[in-house]
């Protein structure tokens, strides 16, 4: 009842607000990705929601186009500009994405949405991450966010599946405030942000 009822009316509210409130400060990012990165202002990516099913998340770009001498894009660490460190780290690129909360594909808290590639490298436990909206912060979030391994993000996921609740959620989004402050867990070391999941080769 809580998470079809209850979690989205309070998701409808709060982005409803934050939307609102935070639309001067739309307008300043939008100039400045446009200014430093280029156009679109806006990325776009097909992610799976609830029950795997598909939808288009926004987020700022943080990374510029930039190609190599055969026209294929530089890896993730080349395109990463000092702007966009700063957009990623203090998690402004991630503000479109309440308008996917006000829509209802996502939720302020829940598993992250991943990449739809990785969908058949899930093994059955892991894929019970989508028996919930995806969130824009999430247990795994704030516990170690790109940092750990993709076992542990799975783990943690699972575990909020299986606990979702008020006072759940409402622990990690001022857990969530901590970390953004601190700026901890951005990135998984040798890695712009973290290295691509490839399936977990034993079911634990």
């Amino acid at each position: 009842m809580y998470d079809r009822w209850i979690k989205r009316g309070l998701d409808l509210f709060l982005s409803t607000v934050a939307l609102l409130l935070l639309s001067p400060i739309y307008l300043v990012l939008a100039v400045l990705v446009r200014l430093f990165l280029g156009s679109p202002v806006l990325f776009a990516q097909e992610r799976p929601g609830r029950g795997e099913k598909i939808f288009k998340m926004y987020k700022f770009r943080s990374m510029t186009d930039a190609r190599g001498a055969d026209g294929e894009l530089l890896p993730d660490d080349k395109r990463l500009t000092r702007f966009g460190r700063l957009l990623r780290a203090s998690s402004l690129d991630e503000l479109p994405e309440l308008w996917n909360i006000w829509k209802g594909d996502m939720s302020i808290v829940g598993p992250r949405p991943l990449l739809v590639r990785y969908l058949p490298r899930y093994n059955a436990k892991q894929r019970r991450r989508h028996e919930v909206r995806p969130g824009l912060t999430g247990w795994a979030q704030v516990n170690g966010r790109n940092a750990i391994s993709w076992e542990e993000k799975f783990a943690y996921d699972i575990e909020y599946v299986e606990k979702e609740s008020f006072l759940f959620d409402l622990k990690i989004i001022f857990m969530t405030v901590g970390k953004v402050l601190r700026r901890s867990g951005i990135s998984q070391e040798g890695n712009a942000t973290m290295e691509e999941f490839q399936g977990t080769k034993e079911c634990e």
